[in-house]
């Protein structure tokens, strides 16, 4: 199972929470790339997204 470590604070929007792009449940937590979603959402869609033999 993936396990991401979203310890540092870019992880956590003060703003406040907008819907998961993964569960549209309300959160806090943004990706690396800035988009709202769970930890445990991004987790599962890693598990059920791995990545192809040719890198992409």
């Amino acid at each position: 199972m993936a396990f991401l470590d979203w310890r540092s604070p870019e992880h956590f929007d003060h703003t406040g929470d907008q819907p998961c792009v993964l569960c549209d449940k309300p959160t806090p937590l943004r990706s690396d790339n800035g988009k709202p979603v769970h930890k445990v959402c991004a987790e599962e869609w890693i598990d059920r997204h791995p990545p192809k033999e040719d890198g992409k």
